[in-house]
């Protein structure tokens, strides 16, 4: 058949590349189906100042590790874009773009059938490589917002420039919510922050960036079963730091002394009054915490090893909340665009094969589904805290690798036992 391959890997981002160069170096046959194009995630779903939380030197997809001058620097959006794209010249996948898989079905039979936009395929295994940042997430609480209010998810905004010319009200701290919130405030903008629970980060502690600190520590090397929380570290938010300028923490108490105005989570919208949650210093207080026990384990490491480093005096808080501002005005505020930092919901109902739990993750140990020849690569903590980044891919698109070609070789036998018992037979 013209459209049956050994494998179908959908998704075309750098999980999807890393598991075609993986195969190729094996010399299977597949076929790669990207939605929309290589890179397309990080060129139209990023703002324009976007730019990597961790150093260039993690940087490690397979057969393609970061080779620029600047290793210990953070690339910005452009610059990401770039390197996929010149990792997937440099091997050429077997890559169809702007393919849309609708439909994963299996027949029982060790093969599986995909319908897409260009017609229907089969394979006999399949790689699933299509992330799990799927649907932007917005509260259903947005709808009690005027139409005269710009809404907008994470994945919308671009830049101030683009914005009203009001004030901005952002919910949420992760990631994306403090550094929108920071790009934002360095323009200019005055700017509303609904502060939640999400820790922070240190971005330079004792003469180092934390993440060398911690790639020496192995901590990149612990594996979710070797992980205090195991599977629920996967649902947990990710430390806020940014690699802006060269990488800096973010310290929210710093915004609020420049002006930025922060709040606890929202709470409720009652005709134009915001009402927050009284949790603003608790949140912030967590974070400093997470922040701070970073350090410690930092401190033990450097301890135990006799490292010579320097060292840094206690955290102290810059800035506290003298009383919580629980009710806010958005019409005296002259607040014009809302920005919603808060998250994504994965979809994977277009696969319609049995292998997900009761909130739609998939079943799997290190990505190896239990119906045989189903995998999944590029979820976060699918393996370890790199799973879902450039730095871990390579470690879990090898071990699939591994996992496929050993099972193509299981029914390649099966196939030669059936013939062989005939032959005898005969």
């Amino acid at each position: 058949m013209n459209n049956h391959y050994s494998v179908a890997i959908v998704g075309g981002g750098q999980a999807g590349l890393s598991m075609s160069y993986c195969l190729k170096q094996k010399s299977l046959d597949h076929i790669v189906f990207e939605k929309n194009q290589i890179g397309y995630s990080w060129r139209a779903k990023r703002w324009d100042t976007f730019c990597l939380v961790t150093p260039n030197w993690q940087c490690q997809l397979p057969g393609y590790s970061y080779t620029g001058n600047d290793p210990n620097g953070f690339m910005q959006k452009d610059e990401i874009v770039q390197y996929i794209e010149a990792y997937a010249q440099s091997f050429e996948p077997p890559i169809k773009e702007g393919v849309e898989v609708l439909s994963v079905r299996s027949d029982n039979q060790d093969c599986f059938e995909l319908t897409t936009s260009i017609g229907d395929y089969t394979a006999d295994q399949v790689v699933i490589a299509a992330g799990s940042y799927h649907q932007p997430r917005i509260p259903l609480i947005a709808a009690r917002f005027p139409k005269s209010i710009v809404q907008l998810h994470s994945s919308e905004y671009r830049n101030p420039q683009s914005l009203p010319d009001k004030s901005v009200l952002v919910v949420g701290t992760g990631q994306s919510g403090c550094q929108i919130a920071e790009d934002l405030h360095l323009s200019g903008k005055k700017v509303h922050l609904c502060v939640g629970g999400a820790p922070r980060s240190p971005r330079k502690y004792r003469g180092k960036d934390v993440v060398e600190w911690l790639a020496q520590m192995g901590y990149y090397d612990l594996s979710i079963d070797e992980h205090p929380q195991k599977e629920k570290v996967r649902n947990k938010a990710n430390h806020y730091v940014t690699g802006r300028d060269g990488g800096r923490e973010i310290d929210l108490r710093s915004f609020a002394l420049e002006g930025m105005q922060l709040h606890g989570r929202l709470k409720n919208i009652n005709d134009n009054q915001l009402e927050f949650w009284n949790d603003l210093k608790e949140n912030l207080d967590y974070a400093d915490s997470v922040a701070e026990n970073i350090k410690k384990t930092i401190d033990g490491f450097i301890e135990k090893n006799r490292i010579q480093a320097p060292v840094e005096p206690p955290y102290q808080p810059v800035w506290q909340p003298e009383t919580e501002n629980l009710i806010l005005d958005y019409i005296e505020a002259n607040i014009g665009t809302v920005i919603w930092c808060t998250g994504y919901q994965s979809d994977f109902s277009w696969i319609e094969i049995p292998v997900f739990d009761g909130k739609g993750y998939p079943g799997h140990k290190r990505g190896v589904t239990n119906v045989s020849g189903l995998y999944f690569l590029g979820l976060p903590w699918l393996y370890t805290w790199g799973s879902g980044r450039f730095s871990g891919i390579a470690r879990d698109a090898l071990y699939l690798a591994d996992c496929i070609i050993s099972r193509k070789k299981v029914s390649y036998q099966s196939d030669w036992s059936i013939v062989n018992e005939f032959l005898l037979g005969s």
